[in-house]
């Protein structure tokens, strides 16, 4: 039996099926936990940051504006941008976020 006929099976016997918020623990092991796979995760994506961050130094770019030839100007400018909508969506959560109880009767 694959995995998601034995979800449905204990669901339709009353059982949460999989990622369930009734208590129940699922106890297969996913492959992000084990750190050895989290670690091999970031090793790749710091490989990636490299290969571009070298790639950025012999491809010519056709800058329009004088800012752009700074070195790793895309980078920072990506960083600032996460940055300002993570700031952003917190001074949003504050205006938006209702109690626990706002949809209880």
């Amino acid at each position: 039996m694959n995995d998601h006929s034995e979800q449905a099976g204990r669901a339709e016997q009353g059982g949460q099926a999989g990622h369930g918020h009734s208590g129940a623990t699922d106890e297969r092991q996913h492959v992000w936990d084990n750190p050895r796979n989290v670690k091999l995760l970031f090793g790749v994506f710091y490989a990636l940051c490299a290969i571009v961050a070298g790639l950025d130094l012999v491809i010519h770019r056709h800058e329009v504006h004088v800012w752009e030839r700074i070195l790793g100007f895309y980078p920072l400018y990506g960083f600032v941008g996460i940055v300002l909508l993570v700031a952003i969506a917190k001074q949003m959560r504050r205006l938006l976020m209702r109690s626990e109880d706002y949809y209880d009767g």
